[in-house]
């Protein structure tokens, strides 16, 4: 069995990995360079390619992880192999992290190693009709529809506008004005600190990412951005979104004017999990998800 090769993931490699990600129908809102390389510090990602295949690992408080192999369904049992061997050649336990449901499934019967299977629940995915969230119709969304109307309502003036190196640096005083505020209500969340700085690094190579990005303008200030891309076919990932929580309706305006001018003509908008958080929970479940995406972690017995 040939060792696998790791490196540090690092910018250059996005068309690479860009290359697997598009070659599959991936739904996890992880599965895409950008949500890699923004996260690649804090968790240690790295990758490697070998026949075919994208191998990656993460890193969290001292547990190495793997996630899924991406390549070709008929390549996953001799790709799980070449993953079970090299974890073995480390000494370390072999622990899969934010795996697909086909994938948990084959894990439940591969013959080459027994693994138990758990789901994550606090990573699970909400995904929603795009068409919903444009036009916040329904008695479901009836009080999203209210407080977008209130907005409109009262800052008549609001602009909505697409991300342009003209924009950045006013998202960026944005960006650092909502991490003064978030630091003061958790000053032990490091998140918060990492996320602000993927943020920057996303801003200070817009052009690069390939991304799609949106913001409102009011009065002269940047008061609300958010920033994602194709995850598949018929689906858009939303990576971030920010808005200025002093202001009623700034969270809904973005939110619907992201996906009316941008993404459309897709089908679903996955705006990633809740991570257990009670607050995002909620926001994201006052939306009326259409589905959730289902994650698991699986270790080997």
């Amino acid at each position: 069995m040939r060792t696998i090769n790791f490196q540090d993931l690092k910018k250059e490699d996005k068309p690479v990995l860009d290359r697997h990600f598009s070659s599959g129908y991936y739904e996890n809102s992880h599965f895409n360079f950008t949500n890699f390389f923004m996260w690649r510090e804090p968790y240690h990602v790295k990758w490697a390619e070998d026949d075919g295949v994208l191998y990656m690992t993460c890193e969290w408080e001292g547990e190495l992880m793997a996630i899924q192999p991406f390549c070709e369904e008929e390549k996953w049992p001799e790709a799980t192999a070449a993953i079970i061997a090299y974890f073995e050649q480390q000494g370390r336990p072999l622990v899969f992290t934010g795996i697909e449901k086909a994938y948990a499934e084959f894990l439940g019967q591969y013959d080459g190693a027994d693994f138990e299977i758990e789901d994550d629940r606090d990573n699970w995915d909400y995904v929603y009709e795009a068409e919903k969230l444009i036009s916040l119709s329904g008695r479901k969304l009836h009080s999203k529809k209210n407080h977008l109307n209130a907005f409109r309502k009262m800052y008549p003036q609001a602009e909505y506008l697409p991300i342009t190196e003209d924009i950045i640096t006013a998202c960026k005083i944005e960006l650092n004005n909502w991490y003064k505020l978030r630091i003061q209500d958790e000053p032990d969340d490091p998140f918060i600190g990492w996320e602000r700085k993927a943020i920057m690094e996303i801003f200070n190579d817009f052009d690069y990412f390939k991304l799609k990005g949106g913001a409102i303008r009011l009065d002269d200030r940047i008061i609300a951005f958010t920033f994602g891309e194709a995850l598949n076919a018929d689906t858009a990932v939303i990576h971030v979104e920010k808005a200025d929580p002093n202001i009623r309706g700034a969270y809904p305006a973005i939110n619907q004017g992201f996906v009316e001018h941008a993404w459309s003509a897709m089908t679903y908008i996955n705006r990633e999990e809740d991570m257990g958080h009670e607050g995002l929970r909620k926001a994201k479940e006052s939306y009326k998800p259409f589905k959730m995406i289902e994650k698991f972690n699986a270790r080997r017995k």
